[in-house]
């Protein structure tokens, strides 16, 4: 059969399982959206209001489907404006195809109209990246792009199609069998079958099960790693039979129930206190899918100082990178803590855990008094009863959010925790909107975050998505004005914002739209929203001087705890 490039695009997106993709379209990628219109009925397009939405939402898509997500931007602005999102997408391990349009092949290099090296600006924020220059190659380069997305450890990988190759024909093979597939995966080298490799697994998994059972306090560190692999229910069964406190960084924060009494609270700078002090006085840390951001461990050198370490992780490059482990496994979470769980006897801890008890008791003492954010987020989850899907901005509203929405064990939360990306949430919501087949989406945000991509609210209302905006304003960059406050004697440089009537801004866009300036009716008002079929924006004002506590001093260990500003 002979198609034009474009039209293989998009037999090959389809071909794949995708079903919906995000985008803004452009000259460069014409004949995309022109095929694009004749599969209407196989393939949505979403239009966003700026190619920024459309890599935050072909984002926040695939954290909650966990399928590859997708988005198509032209060449030139449009390219670099996916910049960002795919960025974003990278650090924190999502699986994304970007796909964007570039100049005819002979224009290449001729700083031509619209023409960027869109290959060498993502080259290090991509898993990989292409340029395809014939139409030949375009099918190709998609099915392994895919594979490639989704494999080992997931990310990014753009695909850089000049116009030409989009216009022109060639004879594309619909027979696209699992026997193919195969044949890519050995031809860019991926071989899950090795059994010298599976024979070392099963060795380190039992030298592993060795330092779990001879420790006296052990404690887990789940991250994002445990989300990705769907290992919930693994974690939930490990932690029960070694009896050890789960605690979890910003990306693991979903990945065991709040509620359970091992879970212990997320870990590092705005971490709990029982989970840093789990850390510092545990024997084994058993480190599940995460990497040891600078945010976590604090002080490096006195970080997990008493405990053996134990990696377990499907990216070898973050092993030894920023913390030495003492036995790590190279293998995907899920299938490690199966074999864990399969060959563990029970453990008992009781000394342990009621030393972490002791700690719980001064994390509650924290939440005394009144402080408007907590309030507002825990009766979202009181009010909340059907299993959520909570987005993030990056800010102060961020880290309440991790330590006061008490997610359940089929809960998720989308954020942008290794680039911290202001601005992704609307996007993002968008996308997980889509994604969810209709169960209602939350982002909660700040005013700092929320103004750097609001045009988004056309895209919500454009397709009628029932999510609901919870805005919390308190005319600043929050976590910026707090470290000011904290650490630059009290000079707030370039933090304070100007009052904006998001309100009325949101009704301009024709969203449902609620003004709070006391939290005392945040229920009335959040019951509401709950009740109607269309995007809604609750605008709250919250005290500039609230703050995120507790909190690490940068560049101190996680156990130099401040729990109130007095102590500082």
């Amino acid at each position: 059969m002979r198609l034009k490039g474009a039209e293989i695009v998009v037999e090959c997106l389809i071909e794949l399982g995708t079903d919906i993709v995000f985008g803004y379209p452009g000259g460069a990628v014409i004949p995309i959206y022109d095929a694009l219109y004749d599969r209407q009925d196989r393939i949505q397009h979403v239009l966003t209001a700026h190619e920024q939405g459309a890599s935050h939402a072909a984002d926040g898509y695939a954290r909650v489907t966990k399928k590859t997500g997708v988005c198509i931007a032209t060449s030139g602005p449009g390219a670099t404006n996916l910049v960002t999102g795919i960025a974003t997408a990278y650090m924190d391990s999502t699986p994304l195809v970007a796909i964007t349009g570039n100049v005819s092949t002979d224009l290449l290099g001729r700083d031509s109209f619209q023409e960027v090296d869109i290959m060498g600006i993502t080259m290090p924020v991509t898993k990989h990246n292409y340029q395809v220059t014939n139409a030949e190659d375009i099918a190709k380069t998609i099915r392994e792009a895919f594979i490639i997305s989704k494999t080992g450890r997931p990310g990014p990988v753009l695909i850089d199609i000049t116009k030409d190759a989009l216009m022109n024909e060639c004879e594309f093979d619909t027979t696209f069998s699992e026997e193919r597939l195969h044949e890519l995966q050995a031809a860019i080298g991926i071989d899950k079958q090795n059994p010298l490799i599976a024979k070392e697994i099963n060795e380190s998994v039992d030298y592993a099960i060795q330092l779990i059972e001879q420790a006296e306090k052990p404690a887990i560190y789940a991250g994002g790693g445990v989300i990705t692999s769907g290992a919930k229910e693994e974690l939930l069964e490990f932690a029960e039979r070694i009896q050890a406190p789960v605690s979890c960084s910003l990306m693991g924060v979903s990945a065991f129930p709040h509620d359970h009494e091992l879970y212990a609270g997320m870990v590092g700078m705005h971490g709990s206190k029982t989970s840093n002090m789990a850390f510092t006085e545990c024997d084994l840390l058993v480190v599940l899918g995460a990497r040891f951001s600078d945010r976590v461990t604090g002080k490096v050198n006195v970080f997990a100082r008493g405990a053996k370490v134990l990696h377990i992780d499907i990216d070898q490059a973050e092993v030894n990178k920023n913390i030495s482990a003492y036995h790590h496994i190279i293998d995907d979470v899920k299938s490690v803590l199966g074999e864990f769980n399969k060959k563990l006897v029970k453990q008992g801890h009781s000394e342990w855990l009621h030393k972490l008890n002791k700690w719980k008791k001064e994390d509650r003492a924290l939440l005394e008094g009144k402080h408007a954010p907590r309030e507002m987020i825990s009766k979202m989850r009181e009010l909340f009863e059907e299993d959520a899907v909570i987005v993030t901005d990056v800010g102060q509203h961020q880290m309440w959010t991790a330590q006061y929405y008490k997610f359940r064990k089929n809960d998720t939360f989308v954020t942008s925790g290794g680039l911290g990306t202001m601005g992704f949430g609307l996007g993002a919501t968008i996308g997980s909107q889509f994604g969810s087949k209709g169960q209602r989406v939350i982002l909660i945000t700040g005013d700092g975050s929320f103004r750097m991509n609001l045009n988004e609210m056309a895209t919500a209302i454009r397709y009628n998505l029932s999510i609901i905006i919870v805005l919390m304003d308190n005319n600043a960059l929050g976590m910026v004005r707090q470290w000011q406050d904290l650490f630059y004697n009290r000079r707030f440089s370039e933090t304070t914002l100007p009052e904006v009537d998001f309100t009325a801004v949101a009704k301009a866009f024709g969203l449902d739209a609620y003004r709070l300036d006391c939290c005392d009716d945040f229920e009335e008002i959040f019951k509401k929203a709950l009740k109607s079929d269309k995007p809604v924006l609750i605008h709250c004002k919250i005290n500039h001087d609230t703050m995120v506590l507790p909190m690490v001093p940068p560049g101190k260990a996680i156990d130099n705890i401040m729990m109130k500003k007095a102590q500082i």
